[in-house]
């Protein structure tokens, strides 16, 4: 059942998961289009890729917020128009796929190790309108210089999870602090299908399709609609 969302404390919940993260712990936390478990140093991460039992040939990305993505991410202005309309104008959760700047604040701490596990061929997965929590979160991160990395709350291949209560026993128990808000925003139906879906991901920087997901069908409106894009699906 969904949570009055005007009972929650998003600052002081978005204080106390970065907190955990900053002195190298693991948080679950509840988005609109999922529940995530974040990391923000390399201990955490392997541990977080080994709960999920997550190949590290695949990457994650970076908790992020508007800001954050006007600041790093490299697009032309037109593309960034898109993300806004999207984002901003019909209110859509959407991973935006871009090159970054290497040299912000944000991304220059980034370990070898970590850069490898959240970045991509030279581009970073900024996931942006997925709840005022994940905002708050992001926030912090870009105030503080300290980056973060997220994934669903879920093992490897079994689907994203909607509700607190259907993470595996060996995803909580990896975390040192979970933020459950109750059902998500685009709670599906079959909660535990093999390959629930969780964010629409798209390459800006080649108007590509990555990952089909949550508002799918709104988001390639708007771009049609709006700015005649089709969108090429590309390799996911």
């Amino acid at each position: 059942m969904s949570t009055d969302v005007s009972s929650h404390d998003y600052q002081g919940d978005a204080q106390r998961v970065f907190d955990c993260l900053h002195g190298g712990g693991i948080a679950i936390v509840h988005m609109t289009v999922a529940y995530a478990i974040i990391s923000g140093t390399e201990d955490a991460l392997r541990g977080v890729y080994a709960a999920k039992q997550r190949s590290l040939d695949k990457a994650s990305g970076i908790v992020a917020n508007l800001q954050s993505h006007d600041e790093i991410q490299i697009l032309s202005d037109e593309a960034k128009r898109m993300v806004r309309a999207i984002t901003v104008e019909h209110d859509l959760p959407l991973s935006v796929i871009a090159p970054y700047r290497t040299d912000h604040p944000l991304m220059k701490p980034l370990t070898p190790f970590l850069s490898s596990m959240a970045t991509k061929n030279d581009t970073v997965n900024f996931l942006l309108n997925a709840g005022p929590l994940r905002d708050h979160i992001a926030a912090l991160s870009l105030e503080a210089n300290f980056p973060l990395i997220a994934s669903s709350a879920n093992l490897s291949q079994h689907g994203t999870k909607y509700r607190a209560e259907d993470i595996e026993p060996e995803i909580r128990d990896a975390a040192d602090v979970i933020i459950d808000y109750g059902d998500t925003k685009y709670m599906q139906n079959g909660l535990n299908a093999e390959y629930a879906l969780s964010s629409t991901q798209i390459d800006f920087g080649t108007l590509r399709l990555v990952r089909k997901g949550i508002c799918f069908d709104a988001i390639r409106d708007v771009l049609k609609d709006e700015f005649g894009v089709t969108l090429e699906q590309g390799d996911t």
